[in-house]
């Protein structure tokens, strides 16, 4: 557990003048909907092609090094976008938020697409590549925009939604891209077209809040205050291992249940149903205890090493499956109480090259998650060892942020930024 993240500092940082847009009503439910929307398109590319990764295999058979390289037609997009999401964030803070979120969710569509009509597998994963690039703009610029539209509670919420939103559509793309996928390796693929219906939307339903703010946005953004390198590089340390925790059961849960003898596709997938479930319900009670996230991380984190404790003292599927539901509703929490804390230390200006930094911290903790268990594995001899050590891991995490915190509140008992936002 990275032992650098800052105490949090008791000035509020976010001072963004709040935004004109409405709250209710019709345009304000479209908006939702299609920031929501777009926060699932990086997840999409996450998982929509992973049930024909055994077809693309066949068909590329011949190819020199397909056994490595299909696999990493899945996962190139969140590569790419661990690595490009801060420069993103930059391009977002200079070039505006809605001009770029339209223009990534059109190249979205024809990137994605590319496979069909593409035969050489290098190509079909640079193209994969280039899915990323956009996925990196997308997921930052919808992310600034729930910042920027949305304070207090209401930022909470919807931002717990948007975690909610991106643990459903997992299951939803999955299951469309087996469908699609008996139709043969390519037809997953055409549902990256979807962007194109949601770009025409964005030009009509989204303001592009740079245009829209104040004088006071004119001003701040002119006299630029340095930007929170020590108080966000302490959130996006801990959103590395946060990532690491957050996707240990989605990655490992077949394993998990494989070495305790269930062999059964349908009875792995409603475990691994039930375990998304359980990270929406987590989401859900985030979103509803309205309170900042400060006191929620140990507690979330907490939550997710007894949940991995269980895991790895369960000796049959029905405990395993208990420990998964705790660990995710643990998670469920974990994912928008980091981005919220993120979200609060960050001005309007440096919103979007925050939201990259985030974002990169958060991707490439997924893409590293199944390499840290292998490596784990590898030390202590069984997966579920390998786990047990992540959840001692995460409990002297959640340890140390209570300590820190209750130290914080003795010597200033002042409210958190999170608190005045």
């Amino acid at each position: 557990m990275p032992g650098s993240v800052p105490s949090p500092s008791p000035i509020a940082i976010d001072d963004t003048p709040r935004s004109s847009v409405a709250v209710s009503g019709p345009a304000h439910m479209l908006r939702v909907t299609l920031l929501m929307a777009g926060s699932c398109l990086p997840i999409l590319g996450a998982v929509l092609i992973a049930p024909v990764l055994p077809k693309m295999q066949d068909h590329f058979a011949s190819v020199p090094g397909a056994k490595a390289l299909v696999p990493l037609a899945l996962t190139v997009p969140a590569l790419s976008l661990a690595l490009l999401a801060p420069f993103a964030g930059v391009l977002v803070d200079r070039l505006g938020r809605k001009r770029l979120l339209i223009a990534a969710t059109l190249l979205y569509a024809v990137f994605g697409t590319a496979p069909l009509w593409l035969e050489s597998l290098g190509a079909i994963i640079a193209s994969r590549a280039l899915v990323g690039v956009t996925e990196a703009v997308i997921m930052t610029c919808c992310t600034a925009l729930i910042g920027d539209y949305y304070h207090g509670a209401r930022r909470v919420k919807y931002l717990a939604l948007q975690t909610m939103c991106a643990s459903a559509s997992a299951t939803v793309f999955f299951v469309l891209g087996g469908a699609a996928g008996s139709v043969g390796w390519r037809a997953p693929f055409w549902i990256y077209a979807v962007s194109l219906a949601l770009a025409p939307l964005m030009v009509a339903s989204l303001t592009n809040p740079a245009t829209g703010a104040t004088a006071a946005a004119t001003s701040a953004a002119e006299v630029r205050r340095p930007f929170p390198w020590r108080q966000l590089g302490g959130i996006c340390t801990l959103t590395f291992f946060g990532a690491v925790v957050f996707y240990t059961v989605p990655v490992e849960m077949s394993y998990l249940l494989d070495d305790l003898g269930v062999k059964s596709s349908g009875v792995i997938g409603l475990a691994s149903a039930v375990a998304s479930a359980a990270t929406m319900g987590g989401a859900v009670t985030f979103a509803r205890l309205k309170r900042s996230p400060g006191p929620v991380l140990p507690v979330a984190l907490g939550l997710s090493a007894l949940g991995f404790g269980l895991i790895f003292l369960a000796g049959n599927a029905p405990l395993l499956v208990v420990g998964a539901v705790v660990n995710c509703v643990g998670t469920g929490m974990l994912l928008p109480a980091l981005l919220t804390s993120a979200m609060s230390r960050l001005a309007f200006e440096d919103r979007g090259r925050g939201t990259g930094l985030w974002m990169a911290a958060f991707f490439g903790g997924e893409f590293v998650c199944p390499l840290v268990l292998l490596a784990g594995e590898s030390a202590v001899g069984s997966l579920a060892g390998a786990v047990g050590v992540l959840g001692l891991a995460a409990a002297a995490g959640a340890a140390w942020l209570w300590e820190a915190r209750r130290r914080v509140g003795a010597v200033d008992p002042r409210p958190l930024p999170e608190q005045l936002v």
